[in-house]
């Protein structure tokens, strides 16, 4: 009775307050597109594997929605975003989404909306970034201790790198950094994670020996186009208001997707005289990962420059793990590591004050205003970002694999069975089985001399 007395004395504030409905829309709408993008990089990562692991992928992407919804309701939001929390980290004062009813947002550009729209915004961000670093780490990891591994991952990584970047005490923040949508928490953080993740997992059987091969590459077209489709929401969603600035932060982000999409297949043709599917995807990711950071701070005409430079330096990234021969299955630190490096830097250089402004917000700029010292500043962050997650999630996965029936690497004989049939004990493509069976049946027995009754024929379909 008393929770309900202590909802219901917050609802005439709401109603009557000065939240603008128009910015409470775009927020849930965004927040919608970016849900949207976690089952669409379930599709991308699947498509990229090979098919006895397609739907462990889809289904291993999808999950860390309830995981990290959970954690974030318990815990995270509380931990990333509340106002007195420290430099590094917030308090509980916030856990079980307590007070946040109250008022608005808890950051300056927040005002316009409630602050449960800002968090559950916010969610989604918490719930895609564990869901982007397990990628490298496709087709050998066990299922439930990977999901409890996002659950832990996401307290003590993720919640600390997004309070140091987005709260107001955060130690990034204070310094004047500059991350509108996610370069560090987001991108950097994932893909140093996925680099952990692949290292201490070691490779794949036969790693170097078969040829690991797209199956799919429909699905990873499909999973593009849920990406590059979210991504408005992403980007244009953190302007947190339905105004100019998000209108900005939508344009270049389409412009960066159409540029490193482009340079990125361009680059494989130079080398392969085809226009790669997969390399025009891959670009267009790479794209959107190096926009992000300064999707609400750069001109239009810069995000040429963020979408060439994303395709083109990621797209040389790919060449790492060949160097320093490990395992990163689906080119996820390349991708968003290297893309989110890229992109903090570039908006470093390009990071215009006046577009700040559109929505109220003060800052120095970057090199063009003549603001040299924020170079510095944006690769603080991606320095820090990129060695607190890495040697976190490298202690994360000791410690679980100590743990009796917490090991996350799969036993060989499953993996070579796939994560399909081992961990859900289903397949994406049972049509597929019955083909390879009967085609079994027909060529490893010796040859009959009548032919083949026509219903033999049809059971092979």
């Amino acid at each position: 009775m008393s929770n309900s007395t202590n909802f219901t004395e917050h609802i005439p504030s709401l109603v009557e307050s000065k939240f603008y409905p128009g910015d409470i829309a775009w927020v849930l709408a965004s927040t919608g597109l970016v849900w949207l993008m976690i089952p669409g990089l379930g599709f991308f990562y699947s498509g990229m594997a090979r098919c006895k692991n397609a739907l462990s992928l889809i289904m291993l992407c999808f999950l860390t929605v309830p995981v990290v919804s959970i954690q974030w309701f318990i815990c995270g939001y509380s931990l990333s975003f509340n106002r007195n929390g420290g430099p590094f980290i917030g308090n509980f004062e916030n856990a079980f989404f307590i007070n946040v009813l109250s008022d608005v947002g808890p950051t300056p550009t927040t005002w316009r909306i409630p602050e449960l729209v800002f968090a559950i915004f916010q969610g989604m961000f918490a719930a895609i970034t564990p869901a982007i670093a397990i990628g490298s780490a496709a087709e050998r990891t066990r299922l439930i201790p990977t999901l409890i591994f996002i659950f832990v991952w996401s307290t003590l990584v993720y919640d600390f790198i997004a309070s140091w970047c987005w709260s107001a005490n955060g130690w990034y923040s204070q310094l004047g950094g500059l991350d509108f949508a996610g370069g560090t928490p987001v991108h950097i953080t994932s893909g140093s994670a996925a680099l952990a993740f692949c290292i201490f997992l070691g490779k794949r059987h036969n790693h170097g020996i078969d040829e690991f091969k797209p199956h799919n590459i429909t699905y990873v077209v499909l999973g593009t186009t849920f990406l590059w489709f979210g991504w408005f929401g992403f980007n244009g969603g953190s302007a947190t208001a339905a105004n100019m600035r998000a209108i900005l932060a939508c344009t270049v982000t389409n412009l960066a997707a159409s540029f490193g999409g482009l340079t990125w297949m361009i680059m494989d043709y130079r080398m392969e005289h085809k226009l790669s599917a997969l390399g025009f995807c891959s670009g267009a990711v790479a794209g959107l990962v190096a926009i992000t950071p300064g999707s609400g701070y750069v001109a239009p005409h810069y995000a040429v420059v963020f979408g060439i430079c994303g395709g083109a330096i990621c797209n040389l990234a790919v060449k790492l793990k060949h160097i320093f021969d490990y395992d990163d299955a689906l080119d996820v630190f390349a991708v968003h590591g290297i893309g989110g490096l890229v992109g903090n830097l570039l908006t470093g250089v390009f990071a215009d004050k006046n577009i700040a402004a559109l929505s109220g917000e003060e800052i120095m700029g970057g090199v063009i205003n003549q603001n040299y010292i924020q170079l510095a500043k944006q690769l603080s962050s991606s320095g820090a970002g990129l060695m607190y997650s890495f040697i976190m999630t490298y202690i994360i996965l000791l410690v679980l694999n100590k743990i009796p029936f917490l090991s996350i690497r799969l036993h060989p004989e499953k993996e070579a069975l796939g994560t399909d049939e081992s961990d859900h004990g289903e397949s994406a493509y049972y049509f597929v089985e019955r083909i390879e069976k009967a085609l079994n049946n027909i060529f490893l027995k010796p040859i009959p001399q009548q032919p083949l009754p026509q219903e033999a024929i049809f059971n092979i379909y």
